[in-house]
């Protein structure tokens, strides 16, 4: 599911983000699009340097981008005031991360790191235990309520986690490499509270991962290659979650036309520095371009 800019919850045009320090500049992200669906449950994969942390870290309201446009919402992240980020980041953003000890304070228990969160907002203590319950329940934890993390496996933990992310009703949920820690069994166990609560809420969900594997976790995977998207993974509109299908992918052409071509690509075909372009009815013929091509010209 592949949203137009008018119907995206998520909208990145054109984004740098420029990291400054008093020796050099390091460009994170380089004219990157992207646009995401409300309820949508996606993934960005890259390898690292890719820009994927800076990029969620954005989205998150943790960092601003230098240039572009990100809106999330009504909200437009490049111009928020740092009152408007705190405001952003406590009531519309969910955030899990990938180290378990960063999501929950140890000695509180699994109710109670759910009912934190609520309780800053000013939820009454009964109506906020009430919401946490129902909201271990969805991940299936609804016998642990009185564990504290040592308690509980890495899973719970995460799956805890997205209860605690969850617990204001943010519209968006971000996780960054939620199940690199885990194994695979108990990686299925995080995804499948994730789908759940994204069916139950509605939420918008975007997890950023290494880990290719997740073609088979989610709809739709986009790669992050030197600061831009550079090409999307969809799987077909009749995918059920219980029969695997193959996901096609396409390359990704940014406003101004740019498309990254797979490095194996360039490599076989011997193209570097530049290249020839021919249309030909419906498709475009790319081929090395050289000196004895000029020549010809």
């Amino acid at each position: 599911m592949t949203a137009s800019p008018d119907e995206a919850y998520v909208l990145c045009e054109d984004v740098f983000k420029i990291h400054k320090t008093d020796e050099l500049e390091v460009v994170a992200l380089r004219g990157l699009d992207l646009a995401v669906a409300p309820g949508e449950v996606m993934a960005i994969v890259g390898a690292s340097g890719s820009g994927k942390s800076t990029l969620l870290n954005i989205l998150a309201g943790l960092d601003q981008p230098s240039a572009g446009r990100v809106r999330v919402g009504a909200r437009d992240l490049l111009t928020m005031t740092e009152y408007e980020l705190t405001d952003y980041r406590r009531a519309e953003v969910g955030f899990v991360w990938q180290q378990t000890g960063r999501n929950l304070i140890p000695y509180l228990t699994a109710l109670e790191n759910v009912e934190v969160p609520q309780l800053i907002e000013g939820i009454s203590r009964q109506e906020a235990s009430a919401r946490a319950a129902d909201l271990l329940e969805q991940v299936g934890l609804g016998d642990k309520f009185d564990h504290r993390s040592h308690q509980l496996s890495g899973g719970e933990q995460q799956r805890v986690a997205i209860a605690v992310a969850l617990a204001n009703t943010p519209p968006l949920l971000l996780a960054d490499e939620p199940t690199g820690e885990l194994d695979s069994a108990t990686a299925t166990e995080v995804f499948a509270a994730i789908h759940q609560l994204n069916e139950a809420t509605g939420v918008t969900v975007i997890i950023v991962s290494h880990d290719r594997a997740i073609t088979q976790r989610v709809d739709r995977v986009v790669t992050m290659r030197d600061g831009r998207t550079s090409a999307e993974l969809v799987r077909p509109r009749s995918f059920r979650r219980d029969r695997i299908q193959e996901m096609r992918e396409f390359a990704l052409v940014d406003r101004s036309g740019r498309m990254q071509i797979p490095r194996e690509f360039t490599d076989r075909l011997g193209i570097h520095g530049r290249a020839r372009l021919e249309l030909h009815g419906d498709h475009v013929e790319i081929r090395p371009g050289d000196a004895d091509d000029e020549a010809g010209a």
